[in-house]
This record gives C-alpha cells, structure tokens and sequence, in this order.
C-alpha cells in the first residue's frame, strides 16, 4: 500500500454555512450547462457565492439498460454495457462477460485473463487522462487537457487494433475475445509503454505542485473515510478519503492474483487527493501491463466452450456442427443454467457490479448494474455545502460524474 506525498499540504478550513449575509437566492446548476459534465441538475441554495444546500436531479437520459437487457440474448448485452461508462468501455464489456462465465461455470484460458487485464487497465488509464485532466480544465489549466487527449487517442488506437471500435468498444465475447492480439496491436503497445510515462510525467509537472492548482483543489469537496465508507464509495474517490479497498486485490478476478502493484491511498477526500490518487493509479496500471504482456501466456483467446462461444465464421461456411452452434447461440437456444451470480470488478470509478438471475430462458430474467457513479454522488450535496460556487464544479469533476454511468 502506498500513501499519497502529500508534503506541506494544508487543508483550508470548510466553511461554515450557518452565516448569512446576504439575500439567499436559487440557481438551477444544470440540466443543460457544459459544466456540469452531464445532463443532470442540482438545485442549489446560495448566499451570494456560499452554497447552503444542494438537491441532485437525474433521470434526464435515462435509457433503461436494464429493462433492455432483459429484452436480450446474453451475447447481444455486451453493447448495452458499452455505454455506462463510456470513458472505460472494455471494462464494462469485460466485467459482463465474467458475471455469464460465472453463471455458467465456464473456466478461461490464462491467455484470456492477461489478454483482459492488459484491455482493461489501459481503459483504466484512458478513464483516469479524461478526469483528470477536465479537472485541470475546471481550475483554468487548458494545455494539460489538450496533451493528454492526445494520449488517450493512442490508447484508442489500440482499441482500434483489437475490435475495430474506439470509444464504445462492445470488446470481447462471452468465453474470451473474438480475435488474438495481431502484431500491430503489439507494436502500438509498446509504443505507448515507452512514450508515455514520459507525457504522462509532463502532465504532472504542470499541475501536482502548481500552487494556483493546489490553492484551487485542496480542501474542496472533502469527505471522511467513514462518511465515504457510509455512502458505499469505492474506487478512486473511496482511496482518496483513506481507504485502500480495490477489488482486484480483495476479490481477484482475472487472474490479477498474479500481478504486483500498489494500491495509492490519500487523506483528506479532497479534489486534491482525488486527482493524485488517480495520477499514481495511472504508474501501477502501466506496471501492471508490462508484467502482463511480458508474461503473456500461450494457448487459446476464447474458452473451450462451444454451446456459448460463437464459432468463427469460416468454420460457420465450411462446418456443420459450427453452423448448429452458431444457429442455436444466435436464436436463444442454447440452455442457460439456472442461478443467481453477482460479480463485480474495479471499474474506472469503483466496485461495477452485476446482479444476474436466470431462469433458464434465453435472456436475463433480471440484471441489475451496480453503477459506481449512482452511488457516491449521493454524497455530492454534503460534499459541496459551505463551499463556493466554483468549487461545487471542481468537486464534480473531481468526483468523476459519468452521466451514461449514472442514469442508466
């Protein structure tokens, strides 16, 4: 476990709201304003600058996904997946595939679980540039933003090499991956291990000890570990208030047994801790795929499983019994065993989980997503009462608000 350097941080005292010195007034904070970085709306009570009080609206692009899904044959959910968090599409995909797996029993081939952990930490850095960066954005600081899009395209070329797809990436089946990792994903990778350390460093140096920066985000939108702990928090905003809870080290999947990596850990659950915690996460995903594809095993990309996995196409042209597999997985009906499974993996914003009955039809008699973003901005109005106006934003940045994630 690793603590965040936080040398000669200070926290600014919060401010108490009880005060007030002029006319209180109401202010719509979205649904519509860019700055709230969704279509969600808060309705904020405000003494001139001070907020008093805030109240959350959602439901604003509400798709129901889930309702969808149960609508679905399980391999044509993986899209729906897609468009939670859209900023870290494979993982969504990757952790739906694990929650089928696990329904059926299904055993993947370790060449499987290094190829996903190496897809799913570079969404988790792709996830990580965009927050963190738009938090730069949010204090007034444009070059770090513009630098690291440049950087994330990277990663979305790489995605490119894997599935044909960038930003909603539908990456995968359930059993494996559609296709192997090709020369050119190869070589794009390892470009981007060796280049980007260095832009990534650059970024860093723009903002982690700018003072205007550090005046800006410490001591705004902070949260205890037990008030954090509370509201269900996980992931980077749960870290940042103190609490080294990641799901790939208390609940392994994938194999990340096998990897060595820290868990980054802050103080104060401030915008501050929140940012830092995410620019070390960034350095242990890196470590994590480098020891992964060093270390990539031989064998199969998809599980011997043929009544799940559809077959390729040219067996589909050429093989009858490839044909029947893929008419019966197609239509529904291949037999889903009954069961009820949760599972759940760290996502780019925490614990995404899926709760999946069956009973035995050819779709989902429910699934239910646990949604990360749905959780923890609960605790927004708490976070930003006695704030300033200006830092209700940067909270929210901070926070990493998906509205795709949030209002499924």
């Amino acid at each position: 476990m690793s603590d965040l350097d936080l040398q000669n941080k200070k926290v600014a005292p919060f401010a108490s709201s009880e005060t007030i010195d002029g006319q209180i007034a109401t202010l719509n904070l979205g649904p519509t304003h860019p700055a709230t970085h969704g279509i969600f709306q808060n309705v904020l009570q405000i003494d001139g600058e001070r907020i008093l009080s805030a109240e959350q609206t959602i439901g604003y692009i509400h798709r129901a996904f889930e309702k969808l899904a149960e609508h679905r044959p399980y391999n044509q959910i993986t899209p729906i997946t897609d468009r939670l968090n859209y900023c870290s599409s494979p993982i969504n995909n990757m952790g739906w595939h694990m929650t089928v797996e696990k329904l059926i029993g299904a055993e993947m081939p370790k060449r499987v679980d290094y190829m996903r952990v190496i897809v799913m930490e570079l969404a988790r850095i792709a996830d990580h540039l965009v927050c963190n960066s738009v938090i730069g954005v949010d204090t007034g600081a444009l070059t770090g933003f513009t630098y690291m899009f440049q950087e994330r395209e990277k990663i979305y070329d790489i995605y490119e090499e894997i599935c044909g797809a960038r930003l909603t990436t539908n990456v995968g089946r359930i059993g494996g991956f559609d296709r192997d990792f090709n020369k050119t994903f190869i070589t794009k990778l390892r470009t981007f291990l060796k280049e980007f350390p260095k832009n990534h460093d650059e970024f860093g140096s723009l903002l982690e000890r700018n003072r205007i920066f550090m005046d800006r985000t410490i001591g705004a939108g902070p949260i205890s570990a037990e008030r954090a702990l509370n509201y269900s928090f996980a992931g980077p905003n749960l870290r940042a208030a103190g609490v080294d809870y990641d799901v790939r080290v208390m609940k392994p999947y994938s194999s990340y047994e096998d990897f060595d990596f820290n868990i980054p850990v802050g103080n104060d659950g401030d915008t501050y801790d929140r940012f830092m915690v995410r620019q070390l996460e960034i350095k242990e995903s890196l470590k994590i795929i480098h020891q992964a594809l060093e270390n990539l095993p031989e064998g199969d990309y998809h599980a011997d499983i043929p009544s799940f996995y559809l077959p390729p196409k040219e067996e589909v042209y050429s093989s009858m019994e490839a044909l029947i597999y893929h008419f019966k997985i197609v239509m529904g009906e291949t037999p889903i065993p009954k069961g009820e499974v949760y599972h759940s993996v760290e996502g780019g914003n925490g614990e995404l989980g899926y709760y999946l009955v069956s009973d035995g039809g050819r779709n989902p008699y429910r699934l239910h997503f646990r949604r990360p973003c749905f959780i923890y901005y609960q605790a927004y109005p708490e976070m930003i009462k006695g704030s300033l106006l200006s830092d209700a934003i940067l909270t929210m940045s901070s926070m990493n608000v998906i509205a795709g994630e949030l209002d499924a």
